[in-house]
Parts: structure tokens; C-alpha cells; sequence
């Protein structure tokens, strides 16, 4: 699946109609999940048949588009089914019980309620609020791709205006040809990465940048009256603001992704739990900032759509350990330097950690010594991910899951 988005150009009385548009859908949503904890046993096809009574209680409800309807009831099925899903597997913590939302930002169609010019520059929507036709501005072109394989619109409200998302059903392949180049990847903060050949990227901490412009924006909105036009342009002021500071944080991740994904044919990255990590207030908004899951979303993309090996393995101990000789060498998150005092090695503590990740995703030991090390290089990276894949394989055969 594809998501092509274009920004929506309309006048200033088609965008209150989508202003309605998406609190509608929004309302449909919240009296879904009111009828889910008011009855027990409800499942997803009873918020669907919801829908059509909501329909014929509430006039305006009635306007929006009947499979728009349908999805807003999917998405309350969605936390619900969640929250179930945690519940189940045994979730320590809060379980995330679904909750009511106070401000939609999207309403989504399926096949009906929206209709796309002839030449795919302007989109109509024909439900009952008769919004009209948009123009879109973007550089994607819609000409590539046939109508049916249009699953899906979805409208979205952001700060500086309104997008317009199209879910494509299309299958994207770019194989590269094979370098048998393997890495290891360490996430960190006082850089955005380190793999195991000593490379770094540069941690851009955007938000912290912004932190200036962001706080003046702030005392801007404090001192409005509330409720008046003036606060709301300075909330929009400050909304704009985090956007843009959003929108860099993603660029960096999917460019920095794809140039990874690129140049090596097996990545090998730790799998960290930043929801856990975040818990740490003295770290929590720099490691926010350097949105690391953002980054390891994409190299998955990316590697899936360039047949690249991608692993993640548990980060225990992968800093503590020597990468020479695996002695165990215990030191503080201030401690940058990793100093062995049984092999006598000396490097960055990042740099450590990439050589430990990228051994454990290939399934050799770090306690062979320099020997193994300089072996790493002669080895085949891909066959030792067949090797690892065959030996996961015959365990789950072994031990099959209920």
C-alpha cells in the first residue's frame, strides 16, 4: 500500500464544511465506543450497524458518507481490539483503555463519497455536506495509478491547512544489486547513530533548536484572553511552529534511512523500548527529539522494498561488553569511552556497542577476541542471516507456538 498526499486548495466556506465533516466523524466514533461500554459483548459488526441508527437519529450525521461512517466506527473497534490484545498478552502498565476524543483531525472515505477529475488534479467530494471540488497541490501524479486502485481518501487537518491522503494498492520493488556489506547499528544521542565501521551521523536535535522560538510562541498564546481571535492566531502561530519542527524530524529520518538501507545489504540494529526509556524525565525530551522508533520504521520500509536484511537484537549488555574480547567492563552513561583492562582496547563507547550488535546479529561471539573480529570482515553476511534464519526456523518447529 502506497499513501500519496496532496494538499487541498478550496475557499474558506469549503474548509468550515470539512471542519463539520471531520467533527462528525468524530462524533460517530465516540458514540461508538459509549455503545461499546455501555453493552457487554459488543463486537465490531454491532458499531457497524450503529452507524446507520446514528444516521437516522441525527440529521447532520446523516450527511456524512456511509462508509465514512463505517470507518470512523473501525477506528473505535481499532482501540478496542487493542486494549483487548494487551490485555490478553499480559501488558504490564496501563493496558491503553480506549478513550474519547475531543478533537478529530481526519475522516477517511472508501470507495464512494469522492470523486477525482479527469485529469487527477482536483477531487470532489459528494457527500451531504457538499463541500465541492478541491484543488491539488503536490508533486505526485495521480495519472500513474488507475481509480479502483484507490482503496481509500483520507482528509486531514493540520495547522497550515488541509491534505488530502490516497491509499494506493500497489506493490513497490527497487532490489539493489548485493554489496555484502553488514553493519551494526548503534542509536544514541550524543549522535543520531554510530554503525561498526566507526561511521557517525550527527544528532540535528530540532526540537531543541526551536526551544527558543517555541517559548516565545507560548508566552504569545498565555497572554491572549482566551476564547478571543487574537489567541487563536497565536495558538495557530505555535501549531505551525511544532509542525515544521515535525516535518524536519521526519525528512532526516527517511532520508538518513534510505541512504543506510542503500549502502549495506544486512543491518543489524538494537531493539530498543522507547515508551520504557522516555520514563527517564531527565532524558525523555532528547530522546523524543531523536525519534529513534521513526528511524527504525523506515529501515524497515525501505529494506523490505530493497531486499535488505534487516534484525533487531535485545540491547543488553552490548555497551558493557568488550567487542575484542567480551569482557564484561561495567561504566556509566556518562562514561564515553570504552577502556578494557583485559585486551587493553580502547574506543568510543558507540562505537563498542555497533561491533557487539552487529556479532550478536550474525550470530558470532564477542569473546573469541581480535581473531574473530578481523574475521568479520572476510565472513558472508548473508549467508550467516540464512544460517540464523534456518536455526530460528527448526527451533519453532521444535517448539511451536499454541
Amino acid at each position: 500500500m502506497l499513501v500519496l498526499e496532496a494538499k487541498l486548495k478550496g475557499k474558506d466556506w469549503q474548509y468550515e464544511l470539512l471542519d463539520e465533516v471531520i467533527r462528525t466523524a468524530n462524533f460517530v466514533r465516540n458514540k461508538a465506543l459509549r455503545y461499546w461500554m455501555d453493552n457487554k459483548g459488543v463486537d465490531k459488526n454491532d458499531l457497524q450497524k450503529l452507524c446507520a441508527i446514528l444516521a437516522k437519529s441525527y440529521e447532520w450525521a446523516g450527511q456524512l458518507n456511509s462508509q465514512a461512517r463505517q470507518s470512523s466506527a473501525d477506528r473505535a473497534w481499532l482501540a478496542i481490539s487493542r486494549f483487548y490484545a494487551n490485555c490478553k498478552e499480559g501488558k504490564p502498565g496501563k493496558k491503553g483503555f480506549p478513550k474519547f476524543k475531543k478533537r478529530g483531525r481526519s475522516v477517511e472515505y472508501k470507495q464512494t463519497g469522492w470523486k477525482l477529475a479527469e485529469d487527477r488534479k482536483r477531487i470532489t467530494f459528494t457527500d451531504g455536506f457538499k463541500a465541492g471540488s478541491f484543488k491539488l497541490i503536490g508533486s505526485r501524479d495521480l495519472n500513474f495509478y488507475q481509480p479502483s486502485q484507490i482503496k481509500r481518501v483520507r482528509v486531514v487537518k493540520r495547522a497550515d491547512g488541509f491534505y488530502c491522503q490516497f491509499l494506493v494498492d500497489v506493490e513497490r520493488s527497487e532490489p539493489q544489486s548485493p554489496n555484502l556489506k553488514a553493519v551494526g547499528i548503534d542509536l544514541g544521542l550524543e549522535f543520531f547513530y554510530t554503525d561498526s565501521e566507526g561511521n557517525q551521523v550527527e544528532n540535528p536535535r530540532f526540537l531543541r533548536k526551536s526551544e527558543k522560538s517555541l517559548k516565545r510562541l507560548q508566552r504569545r498564546v498565555s497572554k491572549k484572553k482566551k476564547g478571543s481571535k487574537n489567541r487563536k492566531k497565536a495558538i495557530n502561530k505555535m501549531a505551525r511552529k511544532h509542525l515544521k519542527v515535525s516535518r524536519q524530524r521526519r525528512e532526516f529520518a527517511v532520508r538518513t534511512a534510505r541512504t543506510l538501507v542503500t549502502s549495506n545489504d544486512v543491518i543489524v540494529y538494537e531493539d530498543l523500548k522507547v515508551s520504557n526509556l522516555v520514563k527517564n524525565h531527565k532524558l525523555a525530551k532528547s530522546i523524543s527529539d531523536v525519534a529513534w522508533y521513526m528511524f527504525t520504521i523506515w529501515v524497515d520500509y525501505f529494506a523490505k522494498i530493497r531486499g535488505v536484511h534487516v534484525m533487531s537484537v535485545p540491547p543488553h549488555f552490548t555497551s558493557q561488553d568488550c567487542s575484542g574480547c567480551g569482557e564484561r567492563v561495567k561504566k556509566s552513561l556518562s562514561t564515553r569511552t570504552h577502556k578494557c583492562p583485559s585486551c587493553g582496547l580502547i574506543e568510543h563507547r558507540d562505537l563498542n556497542a555497533a561491533k557487539n550488535i552487529l556479532a550478536k546479529g550474525l550470530g558470532l561471539k564477542s569473546t573469541a577476541g581480535h581473531a574473530e573480529s578481523q574475521k568479520l570482515g572476510e565472513t558472508d553476511p548473508l549467508a550467516c542471516v540464512e544460517k540464523s534464519t534456518q536455526v530460528k526456523v527448526s527451533r519453532r518447529a521444535k517448539n511451536p507456538t499454541p
